[in-house]
């Protein structure tokens, strides 16, 4: 059997987020990876969008990882040569009886750390971007988007510098807990045991499989595991807008909301479902429901002009109809086991809080 001093399962932007921060410290760091590259589920099939941090309740970690997250990753973006912008946001109101909630975002966002935030008029907003329908916007400077691979890429340098290593095709297909950390068995081309002082499951969709493959480790600290696929269409030519444009927040959730790439490409979504399996194929008549979502606050929008882009899917551990969790990051001081961190639940706005995320998971193992 191998020994190494930290293993991080799953090469994810949270993954290879903790591998930098841990081989930063100073570590021996292990990535093991089930596919043959970097990021293939959850971190490439999101909006690729950089939060500001409004939405979450205050004193969550989803509130306080995402605003630390998003002053880390600009300074991180601009330095290593990510190709990113600081294009902002208007969430918008298309009723008066919206207007209220716009404030009420303002101010959880101001209690979060996002100071910039401000309400507009429809007049003001119609000066911003022409093509859009309202009666008021919150507008939020600080939101941006990213090119999410580069940011991985860059992340898997860094990491890779200090010396990390990544090893691809390598699934991680059991383990137990041992006197001094972790035992794994790890599958791939040449199988092997590691014995690893620190182990940070950061596995997205299959974390909780992981830690209930994991022997010794005690089973009431394993979440329920739900899939939550968002599919989302593009728009045929370019965008009119400049920003993105996210409707005032329902019950439901966020609704359809307009993102851009770096191309100025507009993208729609998600339009939720929850699902059994992982399967990443889009429907093409789910467009009949963005249509009318989507001219709610942009009536210009022509049929025929949305068609399928692609799919994510989100690992949640509440069930649909029950109340959003908070990220659940779980250390040696809540579960027991030496050396190992659990991430489950990491879903939007993980991209963002990458960077914090993985500053956060060193302090827990310095605990």
């Amino acid at each position: 059997m191998e020994s190494v001093d930290s293993v991080v399962v799953g090469a994810g932007v949270v993954g290879l987020a903790c591998a930098r921060a841990l081989a930063l410290a100073g570590r021996e760091v292990i990535v093991l990876e089930a596919e043959s590259t970097i990021g293939t589920a959850t971190s490439s099939r999101n909006s690729e969008v950089i939060h500001a941090g409004i939405y979450y309740p205050r004193g969550s970690l989803k509130a306080a990882l995402c605003v630390a997250g998003r002053r880390k990753l600009y300074p991180f973006l601009a330095e290593h040569g990510v190709p990113h912008r600081r294009c902002g946001k208007l969430i918008v109101a298309t009723s008066p009886d919206q207007i209220s909630g716009l404030k009420k975002l303002q101010d959880q966002g101001v209690a979060n750390g996002v100071p910039d935030l401000r309400v507009l008029s429809a007049s003001e907003a119609h000066s911003l971007e022409p093509a859009l329908d309202c009666v008021a916007a919150l507008e939020s400077p600080s939101t941006g988007i990213l090119d999410s691979h580069g940011f991985m890429l860059a992340l898997r340098g860094e990491a890779e510098d200090r010396g990390a290593v990544m090893a691809l095709r390598s699934p991680v297909l059991g383990g137990r807990v041992a006197g001094n950390g972790v035992e794994l068995e790890v599958g791939g081309a040449e199988p092997m045991r590691l014995a690893a002082g620190i182990v940070v499951n950061s596995a997205g969709l299959a974390a909780q499989d992981f830690a209930r493959r994991l022997e010794g480790f005690p089973a009431d600290r394993v979440p329920p595991s739900y899939y939550c696929k968002g599919n989302y269409f593009s728009l045929s030519g370019r965008s009119p807008f400049t920003r993105l444009i996210y409707p005032a927040p329902e019950a439901a959730g966020l609704g359809v909301h307009l993102t851009l790439d770096l191309a100025g490409q507009a993208r729609f979504g998600p339009d939720v479902e929850w699902v059994e399996h992982i399967d990443y194929d889009v429907d093409p008549r789910r467009a009949q429901s963005f249509y009318a979502a989507i001219r709610r606050y942009w009536p210009g929008l022509r049929d025929g002009t949305l068609q399928p882009a692609y799919s994510g899917i989100r690992p949640k551990i509440q069930a649909r109809g029950e109340p959003s969790r908070d990220f659940l990051i779980e250390g040696p001081r809540d579960h027991g086991v030496r050396g190992l961190v659990n991430l489950f639940g990491i879903e939007s706005p993980g991209l963002t809080a990458a960077l914090a995320i993985g500053e956060h998971v060193g302090e827990l193992l310095r605990d």
